[in-house]
């Protein structure tokens, strides 16, 4: 373990980082050392698009960099499960699957293993309906497979580096004024409501007011938001109240709420609480705690893969599946693209029709559709 005086130097420059953008990549490295492994990166990624971003990087070879975004991110099998992992959770690809499954992929034999990659663990340090950025740290030959001692770092460290990029942000978004704001929500396509610690509706953009007017799935009642069916409205109102906690909050990337009307319509609510960057930027307003995003499902295409999967309760690789059939088309070309065989993929789609109801590849694509991101404008 590292010294006590080594690591507290450590934190220390993380958070000067984020008043100083050029200490990141120095920072970074030292802090993948800490972890265990010679090079680092905070990047984001999505499990449904290929591409991504790099905040800051250390170490790795920029011509294998620019591969992965450009051709191996969709290869790479540990994408869905890092969407999926907790903020602050550490997680390596070891943990995700086996090493000799690992081994037959594509991303593995041509991206990974050229470069001496044995694994990679991570942790979310933010995320969102589509994607999720993290801290990671590459593990070769030399270090070995991820270990307890290096997840213990990495739970050590990642709150440090989360909190520091978060600070980063709002410093650079500090100019944005309360008119700007409201204007840009009055022109979204979904509806917005701000909401108070205690659910009193604060503020409502113009499709967000049309949507409570018509009453069902939500309502205001004696001026606070509510939802008509009781057990949906009890976790409604409990992820409003944890909202109140402001900052202490900020953990929470936001969570989504499916609800059915009684015409049988089905709707999305996201509850997201307002960091101090969003209540500075709403500061006209009786102090919002929480946005409540609201929409009816409709073809869109930044779909919500969090969703579908609580929705149908299926697993990382069942909905990376899922979503290589809707995208590629076909048990062959997803199987190509994912680097495993066909009958792998034959079994896990298998398993989504039974999950989904569905009975052919039409079905699902109509399944996919009917989930859109309630944030997209």
């Amino acid at each position: 373990m590292a010294h006590a005086d080594d690591i507290i130097d450590l934190i220390g420059d993380i958070y000067d980082a984020a008043l100083d953008p050029s200490l990141w990549p120095d920072v970074v490295g030292r802090a993948g050392r800490f972890v265990g492994g010679q090079v680092a990166s905070i990047f984001s990624k999505s499990p449904i698009a290929a591409g991504g971003d790099v905040l800051c990087q250390s170490g790795i070879d920029p011509h294998f960099c620019r591969l992965y975004f450009e051709k191996y991110v969709k290869l790479d099998p540990a994408t869905t499960g890092q969407y999926f992992a907790e903020v602050g959770q550490p997680i390596a690809v070891s943990d995700l699957m086996p090493q000799d499954e690992l081994r037959e992929t594509r991303f593995y034999q041509e991206w990974a293993a050229p470069q001496g990659m044995v694994d990679f663990i991570s942790t979310v340090i933010d995320k969102s309906a589509t994607s999720a950025a993290l801290f990671g740290v590459f593990r070769y030959e030399s270090d070995g497979l991820a270990d307890d001692a290096a997840r213990m770092r990495m739970q050590l460290i990642a709150p440090h580096i989360r909190r520091a990029v978060l600070i980063g942000r709002l410093i650079d978004l500090r100019s944005a004024e309360a008119a700007a704001f409201a204007e840009a929500l009055e022109r979204m396509a979904c509806g917005i409501g701000l909401v108070d610690r205690l659910g009193r509706l604060v503020h409502a953009n113009a499709a967000g007011r049309q949507l409570l007017e018509a009453g069902e799935p939500l309502f205001t009642r004696d001026g606070r938001l509510a939802a008509r069916d009781g057990r949906t409205d009890q976790v409604l109102q409990d992820l409003i109240a944890r909202s109140g906690a402001g900052d202490a909050a900020v953990d929470n990337g936001g969570t989504a709420i499916l609800m059915t009307a009684q015409d049988g319509s089905h709707h999305v609510a996201r509850v997201l609480p307002l960091t101090s960057r969003g209540r500075r930027a709403t500061r006209q307003m009786s102090d919002p705690s929480a946005a409540i995003f609201m929409r009816r499902t409709v073809l869109d295409p930044a779909q919500s893969p969090e969703l579908i999967a609580k929705a149908y309760r299926l697993t990382p690789t069942e909905l990376r599946v899922l979503l290589g059939i809707v995208e590629v088309g076909g048990v062959p070309e997803v199987a190509g693209l994912l680097g495993v065989a066909e009958t792998t993929i034959k079994t896990h789609l298998r398993r989504v029709f039974t999950k989904t109801g569905a009975a052919r590849q039409a079905d699902l694509v109509r399944i996919v559709a009917g989930f859109a991101s309630p944030v997209a404008g």
